[in-house]
């Protein structure tokens, strides 16, 4: 069974409070859910039409459970305390086997 990643660029953060909130939230989504953050931040090179910008990675053993964890309630409260504090792109995406 394909992996399930979350990719997630930002093209703006307007509020470092509310992503740092977020991210304590999240993180106590996600490892429960399965989810390993392979990327966060750190050094980006960009092309085309890419960003250089935060970037986050974070992999799940499968495409199920990455929605799963979007999805779930407490992934939720994380959004809430993120609300409008940064713009980004976030795509859930299967790996290939």
């Amino acid at each position: 069974m394909p992996e399930g990643y979350w990719v997630s660029v930002y093209r703006t953060i307007s509020d470092p409070e509310k992503l740092a909130a977020y991210n304590k939230l999240a993180g106590l989504a996600v490892r429960p859910m399965g989810g390993r953050t392979l990327v966060r931040g750190g050094r980006v090179v960009a092309h085309d039409a890419g960003i250089a910008e935060r970037t986050v990675l974070v992999e799940f053993d499968s495409f199920e459970q990455a929605v799963a964890a979007r999805e779930s309630a407490a992934y939720q409260e994380a959004l809430v305390a993120l609300a409008d504090g940064v713009e980004r792109d976030f795509r859930i995406v299967e790996g290939i086997d």
